[in-house]
């Protein structure tokens, strides 16, 4: 499931809980918009989990040292 997948549920579960006045009898649009936020937010939280365990690069490789001889030097 995408980022757009995962905002799209929430904003469906928004209008669903808060926008929309329907009566179906045997089920409660209230608590299917906010299951659909819910389930939008965790998809977010995992994607945004995700997208940064793959994308984080591992440090640059340091610098090597460099010891300087400094007993033939006048």
């Amino acid at each position: 499931m995408g980022m757009g997948w995962c905002i799209g549920l929430i904003a469906v579960g928004a209008i669903l809980s808060f926008a929309v006045d329907w009566h179906v009898q045997g089920m409660n649009i209230t608590l299917v918009g906010l299951i659909l936020m819910a389930v939008g937010f965790l998809g977010t939280a995992a994607y945004v989990s995700v997208f940064k365990r793959r994308h984080t690069q591992p440090p640059p490789p340091a610098a090597p040292v460099i010891e300087e001889d400094h007993r033939f030097t006048r």
